[in-house]
């Protein structure tokens, strides 16, 4: 079944979790797909992908439903964007579950219910333009520690619309990490609130699909949404942004810099959480 074909049914509610062969399934599990012989033939093209469950339904006649995106679906992570087309409902008897092989939840947002996260933290940067891949780099450092399910690390890169569409998910902040030329000394971090009421003024060439400019981002989000939630910025003065030709790597002041913003964004997320002023 789907997507289209299963909006189709009205009433439906969504579950915490479910038990298939003895193990509990939630969102964010991981599981093997069995599609019974005789379904449907885009279902039977999955038998044998490995999944993330992304939510669990229950329709009006108490059938249950296991929505899921595959895991090697490089759009299972771009919010709106990727809907529909990329989920898939089986029900439990098409799932095999893979015992402890769980997703945290920040990596694998239900979308079937309101985002449980409150917190999107959104690295950005072109890796080939030198310190520009300052936000990459804050963002990989901090997906590969732990994080608290109210926290969701996602490494943007350039990729605009993504990020606009992810700040229609529900997030109450945003922490955007990026390269932020103002002056400062190279590898200064700053961390600003930017005014979120002026965002009309500058640029309206804000729809460029493969760039990222944060303040352009916002625009756009704006303008989708007509709101947008708090959104903190925390900037690294870059020293060079390599030759016309490209460079990779950061310079060694921005390189230094990066422990630095990943532990002052570990206390802008506790403060966050906790209800601190920042």
């Amino acid at each position: 079944m789907n997507e289209w074909e299963w909006n189709l049914l009205e009433d439906k509610s969504t579950l915490d979790q479910i038990e298939i062969d003895g193990v509990t399934v939630r969102p964010g599990s991981r599981v093997r797909l069995a599609p019974k012989e005789g379904g449907d033939i885009l279902d039977l093209a999955l038998r044998g992908q490995t999944a993330i469950v992304e939510c669990i339904e229950e329709d009006y006649e108490n059938a249950k439903h296991v929505c899921v995106v595959l895991e090697i679906d490089p759009g299972r992570d771009l919010g709106m964007l990727r809907q529909p087309g990329h989920r898939f409902f089986f029900t439990p008897a098409e799932i095999e579950p893979l015992v402890d092989q769980a997703v945290p939840v920040s990596a694998s947002v239900n979308r079937c219910a309101p985002v449980q996260a409150a917190v999107l933290i959104a690295g950005i940067g072109n890796i080939f333009l030198g310190d520009d891949g300052f936000g990459v780099e804050v963002a990989r450092r901090l997906l590969a520690r732990p994080q608290r399910e109210a926290v969701r690390v996602v490494d943007f890169g350039i990729r605009g619309f993504d990020l606009a569409y992810a700040l229609q998910d529900g997030y109450a902040t945003t922490i955007l990490v990026d390269a932020y030329p103002h002056g400062q000394p190279p590898g200064t971090v700053t961390v600003i609130e930017p005014d979120l009421e002026n965002l009309s003024e500058g640029s309206s060439d804000f729809v460029q699909p493969h760039a990222m400019n944060p303040m352009n981002v916002l625009r756009m989000a704006r303008a989708m949404i007509g709101t947008t939630r708090r959104i903190i910025l925390v900037g690294c003065e870059p020293l060079t942004l390599g030759p016309e030709e490209g460079h990779m790597g950061l310079s060694d002041p921005v390189e230094s810099a990066v422990d630095g913003a990943v532990n002052k964004i570990d206390l802008l997320v506790k403060q966050i959480l906790s209800g601190e002023q920042i």
